[in-house]
């Protein structure tokens, strides 16, 4: 059925996007842009860092009519970093589930090159993964943009539509289903609640599974 699986990250393999959305929004809140939790996720959850700022520029000139703040995003970057450093824990069964599968795997995700390897070595991933961990520095375009999933297709030396990828974003269904790849959803990440499931399978999640544990048999069959 497939010859590799492909994973995402933040919100699949690490239970960051609850801190992420909890600092963010709160940022956010204060320049005078507030976003409720699931209009925040639907909009800009997923999205390479330019892509997001520049979501949220547009938006800040739209409603507000000025510019984000000069210090934004050295703000958030610091503020996410010192929360992750003392809080962030692999999603729940991540180590045993990604353990199960017997294909070559990688992960493309939307993180920064050091903030991504950072993650996944603080959180023992980076070991299951080896040097297919990568992330969309690499590449033209950021999700919902197929580039980073094509390059981990590219890498492991598989054809992407031969490739799945399990996303927990919208826009990173978007940008899997755009380079040809079967979709999963996933919704075990602490961030997410009852009505994202029914997101993903309309933005063409093929399934969704609501945990590691549901995953890994799953997971172990399709090898």
């Amino acid at each position: 059925m497939f010859d590799a699986v492909i994973f995402d990250a933040d919100g699949v393999l690490l239970d960051s996007e609850v801190i992420y959305h909890a600092i963010e929004r709160a940022v956010l809140a204060e320049i005078g842009l507030d976003y409720s939790p699931i209009e925040y996720r639907q909009q800009f959850m997923g999205l390479h860092q330019t892509t997001y700022v520049a979501a949220l520029e547009a938006d800040s000139r739209s409603r507000l009519g000025r510019p984000l703040p000069a210090d934004f995003l050295t703000r958030l970057r610091a503020e996410t970093r010192i929360a992750c450093d003392a809080r962030l824990t692999p999603v729940e069964g991540a180590h045993e589930a990604v353990s199960a599968v017997r294909l070559p795997r990688a992960v493309a995700s939307s993180s920064e090159t050091e903030a991504l390897e950072r993650k996944l070595t603080r959180t023992g991933l980076a070991p299951l993964f080896g040097r297919h961990i990568y992330s969309a520095d690499l590449v033209a375009a950021g999700k919902p943009h197929p580039d980073i999933y094509l390059h981990a297709a590219a890498a492991l030396e598989v054809a992407p539509r031969r490739c799945l990828a399990i996303e927990d974003s919208l826009n990173g269904v978007r940008s899997a289903l755009a380079a040809g790849m079967t979709v999963w959803g996933f919704v075990g990440g602490g961030h997410l609640d009852a009505s994202a499931a029914a997101g993903l399978s309309e933005g063409g999640a093929t399934r969704v599974v609501h945990s590691w544990a549901e995953a890994k048999d799953l997971l172990a069959a399709i090898g």
